[in-house]
């Protein structure tokens, strides 16, 4: 496995009690002294600060932004050309098979492309943007800057104390503020369904801002175990589990991050990887369908568990890809795949635990109500 890295927060979070474990590379904190489940509850009240410095930032540049988005263009199924200056958003590296290599963000940064990627991904995803862009195109990874993300409906209360200019951003604006001295590049958008901001820092400044952020009461350092039930709750994907190399937008219910300008009879259609699957299951339907899952009962189904359509008899219809408890709705919490025959809300199926079929019901998704500033 090799050694693991520190992000510039280590010393911090062992200063804060946290416990750390091995994640994609790094050493982590899975959580502090306040435990799971109370870290996970103040993020939905008040505010969370998250280090995801583990993650990869790349800067994308070329004679001018027009010819960076068009180049990028022929990696994603999404519209970068069209993103205004101060945008952000979601997407996804697709493969000459349709599947999903990784999905990301990225944002108009006037002269460049800026792209964050997930951390278990990024070298191959700073050598597949190499590979497709370069020398036309260089692709620079960040090194020497921190991401912290501050997460919760008093996030903007809390950001704004430092700069009250965030107050001014809308969900998926980016822009450059200074914080506490240091010039942070901000983005309004998170990983929670809750409102909130993602912040890159320079590495030298990581420390102060979060330590200026963290002497407010409300807010509280959050580690990698509620960050997995929060996301959990807003429906959103973890690369490896829910979305990889096998499974399409379409199925995995990301159809709406394929513009229509990028889809069949758009102003630019096609040209990125995959392009003959994703029209096909566009055009067609596919067989399987990602779906938020509650299972009935306490029990957790966690990823792996079958899911059959009848209590007794018959072959899988699918499998539970993310499970867990969910603390905001007291209970078992869960998403995966079945059969587009099943994937209705409100259809009952069953999810085999321990040698029993249990009752689970299809349900909308996020299973908690996003908190988004539109």
């Amino acid at each position: 496995m090799g050694e693991l890295k520190r992000t510039p927060l280590f010393s911090l979070h062992k200063e804060l009690g946290a416990k750390m474990v091995p994640f994609a590379g790094f050493e982590m904190p899975v959580h502090y002294e306040l435990g799971v489940m109370k870290e996970h509850l103040h993020t939905r009240a008040e505010a969370g600060l998250f280090d995801v410095s583990h993650m990869g930032q790349v800067i994308l540049r070329g004679k001018n932004y027009a010819d960076v988005a068009l180049a990028f263009e022929r990696m994603v199924p999404m519209d970068v050309l069209g993103l205004d200056e101060g945008r952000q958003r979601y997407g996804l590296f697709t493969n000459d098979v349709g599947g999903i290599e990784d999905d990301l963000m990225f944002a108009n940064r006037g002269d460049h492309l800026l792209v964050v990627v997930n951390a278990a991904c990024k070298d191959g995803d700073i050598t597949r943007m190499r590979a497709a862009l370069e020398p036309n195109i260089s692709v620079t990874p960040i090194l020497d800057r921190a991401l912290v993300a501050l997460q919760g409906p008093a996030a903007e209360a809390a950001l704004a104390k430092l700069n009250a200019q965030v107050s001014k951003m809308s969900f998926m604006d980016v822009t450059t503020v200074e914080l506490s001295g240091a010039e942070c590049w901000v983005s309004r958008s998170g990983y929670t369904g809750e409102d909130g901001y993602e912040i890159s820092v320079p590495e030298e400044n990581a420390e102060a801002v979060c330590r200026a952020l963290l002497s407010m009461d409300e807010v509280k350092a959050i580690g990698l175990g509620a960050r997995d039930s929060l996301r959990l709750e807003a429906g959103l994907c973890l690369y490896g589990n829910d979305i990889d190399a096998g499974t399409s937008p379409i199925e995995s219910g990301l159809t709406w991050a394929v513009q229509k300008v990028r889809r069949q009879s758009g102003a630019r259609e096609g040209g990125f990887p995959g392009v003959s699957r994703i029209f096909g299951d566009l055009a067609e339907g596919v067989a399987r369908k990602r779906v938020g899952l509650l299972p009935k009962g306490r029990a957790p189904m966690r990823a792996g568990t079958l899911l059959f359509a009848n209590a007794e008899g018959g072959g899988p219809i699918g499998e539970v890809t993310s499970g867990g408890f969910g603390p905001s709705v007291n209970g078992p919490v869960a998403m995966g795949y079945v059969g587009s025959a099943e994937a209705f809300i409100g259809t009952e199926i069953f999810g085999e635990v321990r040698g029993k079929r249990l009752p689970v019901m299809v349900a909308k998704m996020p299973l908690v109500p996003a908190n988004f500033k539109r």
